[in-house]
């Protein structure tokens, strides 16, 4: 293995934390953009683009073991113009050759190394590849010396596969399973074989769907419980959806130190989590706790929603308002060394308490994973209090107190590495996040961190130049037009911000940037987004992302924020575009609702039916943060002390004496209800 030369390459002059680690490797890296795409076209080379994120273990590992490498860099530099990709900063790029390599190897995933004709075009690829050959994988060094011997040989059938591969991503772009309308259209009993569906794949010792890997999979849960909601008779919904969230909180994946969730968890039991952690996933599982604290009142769900949000402004903030991407994985090269604990080094923190923590902990002396010991709490806190003959709450109190004892000694420790970069549709879902989680508990302080960062988005993320919005912010600088997700969560954010707040500004500003969506990101034969902008022209295709994965999809978002924003506008188009799409994909979430639960939970609100209530007036506020803590999930809220509206939905529905009475408006049809207090109000709302 050979040392970073002195002599950076032009990632230096990036501003990605995941392009700047590799700032300094021997090979000739540039990112992409128009510069280095030209010198494949005038060098008629092939390109290899490798894709990653700061907080991904497997791209550090490559890197170490291939980037770093001298006698590596020299095949990489003579053979292809060599592009690096921070997937988060380009997540269409990513989504594209991502797309290609799972079509060429059926599978995929981080780093992702995909080779190019000069005209962009994909023709081979594949993830992490050793430096030597092993476990049925070429090693990196005869993939590079192959890839570049069959396209100097064989061009003519490396473009004819490169086209062939365009081809097949330009017709799957079309998804292939649209539903044809009926006249009876989607029913109830749809929803019934959703969840009969989702409940197939549950896990009903350890929560969650499937085996390991597992990931939260907020989206499910969240449709549980809105199923639940709507038909209380089925008790599974809850069940399971409770059974998640709690082995989620009790296990390794949450950090029982320091608040907060890794990415995802290695095994069934959610113990050994990959301990990246990242904003978007603390974000949507804050989210989908508040929801779930709202309907069931469970302590140890506003406990995980204090605890984590208290991480995020901790760890995750920045001091602009701004939410910060990731934390890695690693520090000082060792996955997890952060945050694990061997028993002699708890002995000698916490002395006589040791033995309590221990158990508490599942701590064990020859460690619960790789020799070490990732804290989580197998038992009930009344079971172990009851091994020690103390009671709950003393244990409790212990427990405390060893918490912040470890605390301090874990913050000596070689921190990981921070990706420091701010996202426009991440801080959105972390602004969504906030505005539920003071739905839910009341906090006020949760409610001025969302007003505070909303304004942040609106002064550093917004386009100077035109309408438009833009993807990335560090260091005082916004760039790359931002993509459909972003405006997407960012509309979602400022509906529930809006709801929350009593402010109806944020609803005005949140029907101006969805008409601009409409305008540049629509297919208007089929009603679906574009996940890039109209005038964007560095992609060999735009692609429509229809799948809730890891982060919702931006078309269901929008299914969602056009239903909501069609009954507060008045506007028949947006409903019908909302209702269009859900419809057309309806055989998909029946059959597959884990990869389209927010697709089915907007069909559910669909069926079901929103129902707005407007209390506009002087003095009113106390009645919205009465109405706050419940579970209504088809409720959307007009309460709010100022009469001014540019919206003449809700402007038509402002009553002269609206202190003595409300309205609640659903199916297309308003009644008045008298307002004598606060119980009468609650009865009704």
């Amino acid at each position: 293995m050979q040392t970073n030369p002195s002599t950076p390459n032009l990632l230096i002059e990036e501003s990605s934390p995941y392009l700047l680690q590799h700032a300094y490797n021997p090979v000739e890296w540039h990112p992409w953009g128009e510069a280095a795409l030209q010198l494949a076209k005038d060098l008629d080379k092939p390109i290899l683009v490798s894709i990653g994120y700061a907080a991904c273990h497997w791209c550090h590992v490559m890197e170490r073991e291939s980037f770093e490498d001298l006698a590596t860099a020299k095949i990489m530099n003579n053979h292809f113009v060599n592009i690096k990709i921070d997937r988060e900063e380009r997540p269409d790029l990513d989504h594209i050759y991502m797309d290609a390599v799972q079509a060429m190897t059926g599978s995929g995933g981080w780093p992702l190394n995909v080779f190019l004709t000069p005209d962009k075009k994909p023709f081979y690829g594949g993830t992490y590849f050793p430096p030597e050959p092993m476990h049925n994988r070429a090693s990196w060094k005869d993939v590079l010396l192959g890839v570049s011997k069959g396209f100097k040989e064989n061009r003519d059938q490396i473009d004819a596969q490169a086209d062939k591969l365009t081809q097949h991503l330009l017709s799957a772009n079309g998804f292939g399973f649209q539903h044809k309308n009926t006249e009876a259209g989607p029913a109830f009993s749809d929803m019934d074989a959703a969840v009969s569906a989702l409940l197939t794949q549950a896990d009903t010792v350890w929560g969650g769907f499937g085996g390991a890997p597992k990931f939260p999979q907020t989206a499910s849960i969240r449709f549980l419980l809105k199923y639940h909601y709507f038909n209380p008779t089925h008790k599974n919904s809850l069940a399971h959806a409770v059974l998640c969230l709690d082995k989620m909180i009790e296990g390794g994946i949450y950090d029982q130190l320091g608040g907060g969730f890794s990415r995802y968890s290695t095994d069934v039991q959610w113990l050994a989590p990959h301990f990246e952690k990242m904003l978007y996933d603390n974000a949507l599982l804050v989210t989908t706790l508040a929801e779930a604290y709202q309907l069931t009142k469970k302590e140890s769900y506003h406990k995980a929603i204090r605890e984590t949000l208290q991480f995020v402004e901790r760890e995750l903030m920045d001091t602009d308002g701004g939410f910060l991407s990731a934390l890695d994985a690693d520090s000082e090269g060792v996955e997890g060394k952060f945050y694990t604990w061997s028993a002699q080094e708890i002995t000698q923190l916490l002395k006589n308490d040791a033995s309590i923590f221990m158990a508490y902990y599942g701590v064990t002396e020859t460690g619960n994973w790789e020799h070490t010991n990732i804290l989580h709490t197998p038992q009930l806190p009344a079971i172990v209090a009851q091994s020690f003959g103390i009671s709950e709450s003393e244990l409790l109190l212990t427990i405390q107190n060893c918490n912040e004892v470890l605390m301090i000694k874990r913050n000596k420790r070689v921190r990981p590495q921070t990706d420091d970069k701010q996202l426009l549709g991440w801080n959105a879902l972390m602004n969504t996040a906030f505005s539920k989680a003071y739905a839910a508990t009341g906090n006020k302080n949760y409610l001025i961190r969302a007003q505070q960062n909303m304004l942040h988005m609106f002064e550093c993320f917004k386009n100077s130049n035109d309408e438009g919005w833009l993807h990335t912010y560090k260091n005082g600088h916004a760039k790359t037009p931002a993509f459909l997700d972003d405006y997407a969560y960012l509309i979602e954010a400022l509906i529930q911000l809006q709801m929350v707040s009593g402010d109806f500004q944020w609803l005005e500003k949140a029907g101006e940037i969805t008409d601009y969506v409409n305008d540049h990101f629509m297919e208007s034969d089929t009603g679906f987004y574009f996940y890039t902008h109209d005038a964007q022209t560095d992609v060999i295709l735009r692609k429509k992302e229809v799948y809730d994965g890891a982060t919702p999809s931006g078309n269901a978002v929008m299914a969602s924020n056009l239903f909501h924003l069609g009954v507060v506008y008045g506007s028949d188009k947006y409903l019908s575009l909302s209702k269009q799409t859900c419809s057309s994909l309806l055989p998909a979430i029946t059959k597959h609702p884990g990869s389209f639960g927010v697709w089915a939970s907007v069909l559910l609100l669909q069926l079901v039916g929103l129902r707005e209530i407007t209390l506009i007036g002087s003095g009113v506020l106390g009645y919205l943060e009465a109405v706050l803590p419940l579970y209504r999930p088809n409720n959307i809220l007009n309460i709010s002390e100022n009469r001014l509206t540019s919206i003449s939905a809700i402007s038509q529905k402002i009553i002269d004496n609206q202190q003595v009475t409300f309205q609640i408006c659903e199916n297309n049809t308003c009644q008045l209800h008298q307002l004598t207090d606060f119980d009468s109000f609650l009865a009704i709302a």
